[in-house]
């Protein structure tokens, strides 16, 4: 397990671009897609518990004591346990030797054979309101108190270090050594992603800034982007109108293609600057990971929209 280390204090945007605070919104639609890929149900009906149970496990969890539980049962997201009165998920990705990213059939042989078996876990989330117990394995590696230490000392606008989890439609984990942060897809690049796959893969060992920390909740928002400068904001100063440029195409829409410059700035060729004459479709004439020139009709950096044409290439100067 990464240790949180090399902590250092790093902010490369002015006042004037700072990204704007994480608010509950965006935790709750991070948490919720989680959850939803995790087979994580806020309706636990076998879960209400006796108060002093709920009680006692919010000390254990403050604490980071380690809990050995028997395995009673498993969905399509984890293994089931139980506490005293309260019964407990643990997702497969905080399993530390689960495949996660096999077959179904892999899965679901590994996932049965857990069943019976006690593990050693700790307490990562736990909602009353919601009935939710949510354990891991994987943060049971870590040192005592190591959970707390990083919560109490990692502050927004540092970077920390922490090794890929587990890569998810919306997002990667990283674990910071025993806690986990969250990299939602919209802060893996200034670029278009399709998939966390696309920039990380499991067992990476990565360099991540700190975006906004839930103390209370035990949460961590990360973004790899913001360590390096946001290519919009010095646009205009690299770029010009009328300059011809080499791009890719990175997508082919019905109204156009749209063409990377360089990593996180993308011009669109609309339909009408993609070729003279009629054809059917935009991809009659352009293709997604094509190279191509192209002449820069606008540019705007503050909208973070730059027009391009293939159009007249030759009568443009270039």
């Amino acid at each position: 397990m990464g240790e949180p280390g090399g902590c250092m204090s790093f902010d490369p945007y002015s006042e004037e671009y700072s990204p704007p605070p994480i608010d509950e919104g965006y935790w709750s639609s991070l948490l919720n897609d989680r959850h939803a890929d995790e087979g994580v149900s806020d309706d636990n009906a076998s879960n209400f518990g006796t108060p002093e149970d709920w009680e006692e496990l919010t000390r254990i969890r403050d604490e980071d004591v380690t809990l050995e539980l028997l395995t009673v049962g498993y969905n399509r997201g984890g293994l089931l346990v139980e506490w005293r009165s309260l019964r407990g998920f643990v997702p497969a990705s905080q399993l530390t030797e689960f495949p996660i990213n096999a077959v179904e059939s892999v899965r679901r042989r590994a996932i049965l054979e857990y069943i019976g078996q006690i593990l050693p876990l700790r307490v990562i989330e736990l909602n009353q309101e919601r009935n939710r117990v949510i354990l891991s394995e994987r943060a049971a590696q870590a040192e005592p108190g190591g959970r707390q230490s990083i919560l109490h000392n990692v502050q927004p606008g540092q970077t920390v270090h922490g090794t890929v989890t587990n890569l998810v439609e919306f997002g990667a984990f990283i674990d910071l050594g025993g806690l986990e942060g969250l990299i939602h897809i919209s802060e893996l690049s200034w670029g278009r992603v399709s998939h966390p796959r696309a920039i990380l893969e499991r067992g990476q060992v990565v360099d991540a800034y700190v975006l906004e920390i839930d103390r209370s909740a035990g949460r961590i928002a990360l973004s790899l982007k913001r360590l390096r400068p946001d290519p919009w904001r010095t646009v205009d100063e690299r770029f010009s109108v009328g300059q011809i440029v080499e791009a890719i195409v990175t997508n082919v829409v019905d109204f156009g293609a749209f063409a990377s410059l360089e990593d996180g700035l993308e011009g669109l060729v609309h339909v009408s600057e993609l070729a003279d004459g009629h054809f059917l479709h935009p991809r009659n004439v352009v293709s997604e990971g094509q190279s191509i020139r192209a002449r820069i009709l606008s540019i705007d950096g503050r909208a973070r929209r730059m027009g391009l044409s293939l159009r007249d290439l030759e009568n443009s100067g270039g």
